[in-house]
């Protein structure tokens, strides 16, 4: 599966965060991406769980490639019924969210890019199902449906913590939002950061230098 620039930012985003610690799961883990770049950064112990038999062979192998394979493990399972034998202190998902738009011609780029296969409401019971009380989740959400995933997060018990608002350009409507969700409800309003991606040359922003650089092999 392609590796996309928004996956990339949702990665980088926590990876350099404190909120990736103790166990953590990767809800859908493609190709191993984002278990790879939070391996990077971060010394723990992180699991990743993908439905698609193809996607986790290739995870399999990218993992085993990489320096880190010591301490990640990718199962091939569907996470609504899988059986867990532990609970995550941090989850990431980039699940797929295009409902309602027009469904791929292949039936596997309809399961990874549509909600067809995983749905907010069975996504955010399997992260209830899966995190422990005090942890939280960071998801990366399509901007125009913050507010039907904010819904069914609040009546699960979660509380959005922070975001990362982007946008291609300054002269672009924000297209995406990386956030995090807990179980805690923060006293003050939660932090909320700002990405632009490139600027009016068509040239990425120090901002998303910043964030991408150590990932990214000409930044």
């Amino acid at each position: 599966m392609k590796v996309c620039t928004d996956a990339c930012i949702l990665g980088a985003w926590f990876a350099c965060g404190k909120q990736v610690h103790g166990k953590v799961l990767d809800l859908g883990s493609g190709s191993g991406l984002l278990m790879l770049m939070l391996a990077q950064k971060k010394t723990v112990q992180i699991d990743g769980i993908e439905l698609d038999e193809a996607s986790y062979t290739q995870s399999v192998a990218n993992i085993a490639a990489s320096k880190w394979q010591s301490f990640l493990q990718v199962f091939l399972g569907d996470a609504r019924s899988f059986p867990f034998t532990t609970r995550y202190d941090f989850i990431i998902t980039n699940p797929p969210f295009f409902e309602d738009s027009l469904p791929a011609s292949s039936s596997r780029a309809n399961t990874a890019k549509h909600d067809s296969g995983l749905k907010f409401t069975e996504l955010i019971r399997a992260l209830d199902n899966q995190l422990n009380p005090s942890g939280s989740f960071g998801i990366l959400l399509p901007f125009n449906r913050i507010n039907d995933f904010e819904k069914l997060a609040f009546l699960q018990g979660f509380h959005l913590q922070r975001s990362l608002m982007v946008r291609q350009t300054e002269n672009h409507a924000h297209f995406r939002t990386v956030r995090q969700y807990g179980r805690i409800a923060l006293p003050a309003p939660p932090e909320t950061q700002e990405l632009t991606i490139q600027d009016s040359l068509g040239e990425y922003t120090p901002g998303f230098r910043a964030l991408m650089k150590d990932y990214y092999l000409h930044l």
